[in-house]
């Protein structure tokens, strides 16, 4: 079912969901089939001497898999907004293979997007140490003095998620291993959440519809503005998009030059984290789960997590951004983040140095 918005200005469709009932719906958890596990091993084999980054869906040919890359991209677009992908066993590849199989993935799903200023495309999703934000993105204090992380850097962490979105049309999360405990993925419905405050408080979601300040944080090279405004709401021809990140929102009320959001604004900002904990729900990687989220109808985040190397648990996942062929149109004043905006069309990722192009 088609997601779109009726006369009284609530949306509907499949991605307008609930926690404890998509918990129930297991339409998007999907199974790989075998005959395109059968030719990732093969494919695998044949490309060994390609470097990843050249892999596309003509060198790691997966001819049975389109019918299964057309129905993930439309759970995902026209569906629920997010599907789980199981079956593949990672414990039968060395982390090369690992990546090689991710990328591969990522280009018959849609095109890789860069996920930082230094033109990564594929990351690696693990704690790195408590000076993780010092190290990759240089230390940021708030007023009182304790370092401000940037959601880049909190990724890198052992520490909770808040609920948030990524510049991208798909996130894909692959589990490799899982932290001893914790590490639990959060999701919900953002076109559920945009009913919930619609009903429940309509000044506040008419402030959600209009521009909020946020910073780049200085993760990204090339934009245009350090500080940009953009609603966390927004529709266009019926669909929605939500594009949210506190982070960054955050961030902003520290710079002197942004301007300060109204009380009325932080309530309703508030409202929205406390319902979308309200109507979430909670899963649990194991290694060898895919993950996939439309960002532009999810929210997700993440509970801490403790990892025991010594075990073998220290938790691993490799993380794409997807542009995808069927995506939404966005409203004209996302540009200042997406760039294109027209559905279909590449957009999203962090802006680099130079013109680069995902490889």
């Amino acid at each position: 079912m088609t997601e779109s918005s009726d006369m009284t200005g609530e949306l509907s469709g499949a991605c307008v969901w609930r926690g404890e009932d998509i918990a129930r719906n297991k339409r998007w958890i999907k199974q790989f089939p075998a005959s395109v596990l059968e030719q990732i091993d093969s494919a695998v084999r044949m490309t060994a001497d390609i470097d990843w980054t050249h892999l596309n869906r003509e060198n790691f040919p997966l001819p049975s898999g389109k019918p299964f890359f057309d129905d993930i991209r439309e759970e995902l677009e026209n569906g629920s907004g997010m599907v789980m992908v199981r079956g593949l066993d990672v414990s039968r590849y060395s982390p090369d293979e690992l990546r090689r199989i991710w990328y591969a993935l990522g280009k018959h799903l849609g095109t890789p997007m860069f996920q930082n200023c230094r033109g990564e495309v594929l990351r690696e999703i693990r704690d790195v140490g408590q000076d993780v934000g010092t190290k990759l993105y240089g230390a940021t204090l708030d007023a009182t003095g304790q370092t401000f992380l940037s959601s880049g850097a909190r990724t890198l962490s052992a520490g909770q998620l808040r609920f948030h979105t990524d510049r991208c049309d798909v996130v894909g999360l692959m589990c490799v291993r899982q932290a001893a405990e914790g590490g639990v993925s959060k999701l919900a419905s953002s076109a559920m959440v945009y009913n919930e405050i619609l009903r429940r408080r309509p000044d506040l979601h008419a402030l959600l519809c209009q521009p909020i300040p946020r910073s780049r944080f200085g993760e990204e090279a090339g934009g245009e503005h350090v500080v940009y405004e953009l609603p966390i709401f927004g529709v266009r021809e019926g669909k929605s998009t939500s594009h949210f990140s506190l982070t960054y929102i955050e961030n902003a009320q520290m710079l002197p030059w942004a301007r300060k959001l109204t009380a009325t604004e932080h309530e309703a900002i508030r409202m929205l984290m406390d319902v979308t904990e309200a109507l979430c729900f909670e899963m649990r990687f194991a290694p060898g789960d895919i993950q996939l989220l439309n960002n532009h109808v999810i929210y997700h985040g993440r509970t801490a997590f403790q990892d025991d190397a010594s075990s073998g648990q220290d938790r691993l996942l490799m993380r794409l951004w997807l542009s995808v062929p069927n995506s939404r149109a966005l409203p004209e004043d996302h540009a200042v983040l997406w760039g294109d905006v027209a559905s279909g069309k590449p957009h999203g990722g962090i802006a680099q140095p130079a013109t680069a192009v995902p490889a």
